[in-house]
């Protein structure tokens, strides 16, 4: 049995660190700086790519948004359904691949990947948001100009930006 659970363990924290970037959580104030950062409002909906623990995904429902968390790692997906089950009706976990999954609309994007994945990610975002969308990277920075920064995170603007409100 315990080989097993080890095995899953490494396999399922070996895959997330392949893909984009290992589980690191993200401080309480740090995450309440990133929400206030994006300047939010209730009834928004914000997707974090690869939601880890969950607790950003907490964050954001508590102040009146939907979010969607995706996932790769198996262990922090029950890991996330336990810290959101309170808000479960605005929280939605999905177990899924950053870089296959189809991105569906969105008020905000959230991620925190490696800075050798930035460029990709760029890539993709640019080919996926069909709308105005924010973008807010913790601690690496996309390869374009911010909107906005604090000491640990930057703010993009993605999608048709003609029709995007003005960011003050």
């Amino acid at each position: 049995m315990w080989p097993f659970v080890i095995a899953l363990l490494l396999v399922g924290f070996g895959v997330a660190c392949f893909t984009g970037a290992p589980y690191v959580p993200i401080l309480g104030q740090d995450r309440r700086h990133l929400l206030d950062l994006a300047e939010l409002k209730a009834g928004q909906t914000l997707i974090d790519l690869g939601s880890g623990d969950g607790r950003l995904l907490y964050a954001a429902a508590q102040r009146g948004l939907t979010a969607i968390g995706y996932e790769i790692n198996p262990i922090m997906i029950l890991v996330s359904w336990a810290v959101c089950w309170r808000y479960r009706r605005r929280v939605t976990i999905r177990w899924a691949n950053l870089w296959t999954v189809k991105l569906p609309p969105a008020d905000i994007i959230y991620v925190f990947l490696l800075d050798k994945y930035m460029d990709r990610l760029d890539a993709k975002l640019q080919a996926e948001i069909t709308q105005p969308t924010i973008v807010i990277s913790y601690v690496f920075k996309l390869p374009r100009q911010p909107i906005r920064t604090n000491a640990t995170a930057s703010v993009y603007c993605y999608g048709p930006i003609e029709k995007a409100e003005p960011l003050v």
